[in-house]
């Protein structure tokens, strides 16, 4: 695909983010000319590095999986310091559980109040920790993946709206991962694509409460009569996101 990645978003209620199949170029003046502002989260592969060189695409880190590299830390040798990381995680996840029928103010001030200060304790752990570990084992490593990321890592508990991690896909595409030795025949790129995009529609359903093949069945059947002007309600999404999608897409004349 040459500079150019595609990416297939399954976004949920509580993202104010629109469900977006983009294909776009590393390059920051090809993204600047579509408008997009994009927070994207993803893991340490080098080949999202070059997304993140501008304004455009603001780099997000997961935090199940900084985790997942303290748990199986404690879980080979049952270290007292990944424990000590684990419970860490485990209250900002408690304060994410509190948050959660919150809007997106009232979000924002309850992370600046607990979630930003326990984050600068763990942040502190973790370098005192570090000066006293072996460089070149599973501890150090552990640690310097976190400390790596982790300006991409707190980002979310500075706003209201974005997520301390992207499990909510990763739970959605499970299904696809466990088949990918089947994706691999599926058939060409461009098959891909598509299969991409399917699974990106069905898996935004789930993510907002419906039913998606009943929502797949109605579709299908609008889709012959409906209005091109219109197709975004036609989307798997509740009715107040598609007034917000209207109300916040730029004109396509100035793209």
């Amino acid at each position: 695909m040459n500079s150019e990645i595609l990416f297939s978003l399954a976004l949920g209620l509580q993202s104010p983010w629109q469900v977006k199949d983009i294909t776009f170029s590393s390059d920051e003046s090809a993204r600047s000319e579509l408008h997009l502002h994009i927070d994207l989260m993803v893991d340490d592969y080098a080949g999202y590095k070059a997304l993140f060189t501008g304004e455009a695409c603001i780099e997000l880190a997961c935090l199940a999986h900084a985790r997942r590299k303290f748990f199986d830390l404690h879980q080979a040798n049952k270290s007292t310091l990944a424990e000590h990381v684990l419970q860490r995680m485990a209250f900002l996840y408690a304060i994410e559980a509190e948050a959660k029928d919150l809007d997106s103010e009232s979000r924002k001030r309850l992370r600046q109040e607990k979630s930003l200060p326990a984050l600068a304790s763990l942040h502190d752990g973790l370098i005192q920790a570090l000066i006293k570990t072996p460089q070149g084992g599973a501890t150090a490593k552990a640690i310097h993946y976190t400390l790596k990321r982790w300006p991409a890592l707190i980002r979310y508990a500075e706003t209201g709206h974005l997520p301390i991690d992207n499990n909510p896909v990763e739970n959605c595409i499970r299904p696809i991962a466990l088949g990918k030795k089947n994706w691999l025949f599926v058939g060409s790129e461009r098959a891909g694509k598509r299969a991409a995009a399917i699974q990106t529609l069905l898996g935004t359903a789930k993510l907002n409460g419906l039913n998606p093949t009943e929502w797949l069945k109605d579709t299908l059947e609008k889709l012959p009569t409906w209005p091109n002007s219109r197709i975004d309600e036609l989307l798997p999404l509740s009715p107040e996101w598609i007034t917000n999608i209207k109300q916040n897409t730029p004109d396509k004349s100035t793209w």
